[in-house]
Formats: C-alpha cells, structure tokens, sequence
C-alpha cells in the first residue's frame, strides 16, 4: 500500500475567515495518476473511480478464530438506563465474569494520574451511559474482546483511550496498545485526545499516518517505534510491522475506531485482518476492541467469527440510532444550479447566525465543482478532499477546528468520526450511496446508510442541537431519501426552498 495520503495532490488557496470574501480565488487540481487499488476513507483516497477496479490479490480472511455460538451468550439489559434516547441498549456478555456499572470514574479503579486528565484537562465529571457500560467491561479481568455501538458522540472515543491507558505499563518502553482508524484525520484527533486525556501518566504515544515526504528509504533508516502507544491508520501500521520497525510482542490491547468499516469488504478488511494475525502470533492474550457508531448485519456477522470467543457486545437498533437532537430536513431543487443556489442564499446568508457547517459531497470532482462555483462568487469557503496532499488537508482541519473558517465541504473523509463541537449544520449536498462494481446500470442506486448516518452525527455532538438539510433534485435522489426515512422508521420533514420556510426550521432546531 503506498505510504501517501493521496495518488494525486491538489492546492487549494487559503480563505479569508469571514462569510463573504471580496476577492475571487479558485482550486484547481491535476487529474489523479492511476491508483494500485480502490479504497473508502482510505490512506489514498477517500471515494473510488467510477468504475472500481476488484483486487484479486488480497488475502483470504483468517479463520484459525473459532465461530461463536449467539444462543449460549448472555444477555443482560442494563436497567439503570434512565436516558430514553439509551433505553434501548443492552450488553451481551460472554461467560460468567460479572460487570457493574460505573456511576464514577473512582468506580474503575483508574490511577490517579489518568483521572487528574480526566477532571483536569478534559474537565469530564462523570461517565456518560455507553461509558458506564462498556469501561468496566474493558477494564475488567481477564479483560475480554468488545465490541461496541453507540450513537455518534456519546464518548466512544474515550473508553477506548481509557482502556489503552489504564492497561500500558509507563516502566516498559515499548508498544503496548494499537489504534487502527480508516483516515489520517481521525488518527491525529484521536491522539490529541489520548495526550491530553493522559497528560499527567508520563505515557508516550506516537501518530503512524501517511505523510506526503516518506519512503520506503526513510521508513527502512527511522528508529523502531518505542512508543507506547500508537495510533495510525492501517497501510502505515501494517508497513511499520513488515519493515519490523513495529514490534507487537508486548502488545494488549488493539483498537479499531470505526470497526464495521475496517472490517467491510469495501474499506480495510484485509489490512485489518493481516494486523490482527500478526499481533495475535506474538501476542494471543491481546484485548480487541471494536468501536463504531454502525455495525450492518454482514459486517456483524463478520466480526462475531473472528472474536475470540465472542467477547463482550454491546448494540443499538438502527430505528433507534438517529440522533435526537439533530432535526432532519429535505428540500427539493428544480435542478442542480438550484441546489448550489440553496447554499449561497440559505446556509450562507441564514448561517451568520449559526455556528460552523459542514456540507457533504460524494465525490473529489463534486468539491472541486461546488468550492469553485462558491469562491468565484465571493463566498468564503474551504475544502477537504482525498487528492489534497497530507499538509493541506491537516491545514484545512486544522483553520476549521481553529474556528478560522466557518464552511467546509467536504466528501466523506470526514463523515466518520470527526469531532467539532461547534458545527450544528450539515448539509447533504448529495446524498450518500453505495458504491457498486463493474459497469453502471440503469437500476437505482442504494443508499449508504451508515454513511448517513455517520454525517449526521457530525452535528449535534454530546446531545447538542443541529440540523441537517438533504438537498433533493432528481428522482434518485426522491427514491434514495424515501429508503433512507424507511429504513430509519423516521419521517424527514420538507422545508420550502424560502427564506421564511428555512428560518422556521432552524428555529425548531432550536438554532435561532
């Protein structure tokens, strides 16, 4: 796999922070070189050719695993959920090891140092629902395999963090816990979480992810890797464990976010796979957690072969994952002109008064299109794409996360995972489908509901308020919102394409 974020690389300019810029700009990129292989939140690339090329080559799944028996697990329902948005969750328990909720962090029995994070630098107070649950089943002997859904921002991130933490050994420098996630973005987020979180525990930890100035030559002279723990995406794992600057005989506790992606078919199965193998070689007492907000049934299926044992789960119905907070709207266009017109006049001129926004895509050439289309137009706008080299892209989230813009664009690099509490808007440019292999057909595509899903939930994190807008102008798009509103057993409202119709929205959001 190659070791850069993107086969092509694309420039984009920098933008004044304000709405409107006086001045006009445009982004312009090369045509991508061809790609060795087609990958989705990927080290490449972040959505596919047109048409996708099947890789042959990839190695068989790893069935040394025994295949769970569902029936003999145990199911308990945790009553102490008084939340009715996390009623509906119950844990699946493998064997007799007894778990009790925690009410507090002094409940894990954390060390000082890393509950000093947690009250100092993260400022939490108490665990939220999917921690009290999940925690004392990661910290727990003889610590087994979890995995575990909940609902975008209800603190995944940090029960895992908390389960690397609480399990490294600071005396033995060395690695010792793992964190595989689809994107260079969500891999840097996720460090800077666990730096802060483990500010005062002396534990080391170390970024692997793509960078556009590494090759083969500087992978083979760098150090080997003696930071405790790391985080990365898989190509670069994977090539730091070939290369044996990785070692992971003292690894115990490996971490996939994101699971059910890095376990499909269409994202990092294999890479995971191999990783997983490798590890369980040197290190078969190793904890696997799995973490997503969605888990379909073929991915879950999946991942209950190649859990040891079955491990803990924890699952939420997907009727029951649309986020409460966040208020769903459609809004029907003549034609595409009308759609880039909806973001100038509504989420543009009404967005002064709201915070930051994020406004999804489905292809590099849609972003390229619509920032060109907005810049030219005087609108400040930035965007992130998989063809941008690895220091714009860390540019761009970095001003967005700054709150030096307040618009991006963006395909589905960050759908997944990518905290800004500020962004109470999405809007759905085009709506999300799944991507098919060989030659194109006549039939109507099939919504990608996870990715849906996942997009949403970048609005109205930790409960807050949001509103999403999905832009509707042809009769895909029509069908593709009709299966989503089925699937989800969830009306989405329409909004008039007025002035009067979208501030009446944003007012029952609870934005204005």
């Amino acid at each position: 796999m190659a070791e850069s974020d993107a086969s092509a690389t694309a420039t984009a300019e920098p933008l004044a922070p304000s709405e409107k810029s006086s001045s006009e700009a445009s982004t312009t990129a090369p045509p991508p070189a061809e790609k060795r292989e087609t990958k989705r939140w990927a080290d490449e690339e972040d959505d596919p050719p047109e048409e996708p090329e099947k890789n042959d080559d990839a190695p068989a799944p790893s069935t040394s695993k025994p295949e769970v028996n569902l029936a003999e697990l145990k199911i308990t329902e945790n009553k102490f959920l008084d939340d009715p948005e996390d009623s509906n969750i119950s844990a699946v328990t493998d064997g007799d090891t007894p778990y009790t909720s925690a009410s507090s962090f002094e409940d894990l029995k954390l060390s000082p140092e890393v509950l000093k994070g947690l009250y100092v630098e993260m400022q939490f107070k108490k665990p939220s629902k999917i921690q009290a649950i999940t925690l004392p089943m990661i910290l727990t002997p003889p610590y087994k395999d979890l995995i575990a859904q909940a609902h975008n921002g209800s603190g995944k991130t940090t029960c895992f963090v908390l389960g690397m933490l609480s399990r490294v050994d600071p005396n033995l420098k060395a690695p010792q816990a793992l964190c595989i996630c689809p994107t260079r973005e969500l891999a840097i987020q996720n460090i800077e979480v666990l730096q802060k979180m483990g500010k005062y525990t002396g534990i080391t930890a170390e970024c692997a992810v793509p960078t556009d100035r590494t090759s083969s030559t500087s992978m083979q002279s760098r150090p080997p890797v003696s930071a405790q723990i790391v985080i990365g995406t898989p190509g670069t794992i994977k090539r730091l464990m070939s290369t044996k600057k990785l070692g992971v005989s003292k690894v115990k506790v490996l971490v996939f976010d994101e699971a059910d992606h890095m376990l499909a078919e269409d994202g990092f199965k294999d890479d995971s796979l191999r990783i997983m193998k490798d590890i369980e070689r040197f290190s078969s007492h190793c904890q696997v957690l799995l973490f997503s907000a969605t888990f379909n049934e073929k991915v879950t299926n999946f991942v209950s072969k190649v859990i040891k044992g079955g491990g803990n789960q924890l699952f939420v119905k997907k009727e029951e994952l649309s986020l409460e907070a966040v208020k769903q709207y459609k809004v029907y266009c003549p034609d595409e002109l009308a759609k880039i017109d909806v973001i100038k006049t509504k989420i543009f001129e009404l967005g002064e008064k709201l915070g930051q926004r994020i406004i999804f895509v489905r292809t590099k050439n849609s972003a390229r299109m619509l920032h060109q289309q907005l810049v030219q137009d005087g609108y400040a706008v930035t965007t992130i794409q998989g063809a941008l080299n690895a220091e714009d892209r860390d540019r761009i989230v970095k001003e967005f996360k700054d709150g030096l813009t307040q618009v991006l664009i963006s395909t589905d690099l960050l759908a997944r995972g990518f905290d800004q509490q500020q962004v109470n808007c999405v809007v759905n440019y085009d709506l999300p489908i799944k991507y098919r292999e060989g030659p194109r057909t006549r039939d109507p595509p099939e919504p990608d509901y996870e990715v849906y899903l996942h997009r949403i939930g970048r609005a109205g994190r930790f409960g807050r308020k949001g509103a999403v807008f999905n832009l509707i102008y042809d009769d895909w798009d029509e069908l593709t919102m009709s299966k989503i509103e089925q699937y989800f057993n969830n009306p989405v409202t329409e909004v008039q394409n007025t002035e009067e119709a979208f501030e009446g929205a944003l007012k029952a959001a609870g934005l204005l």
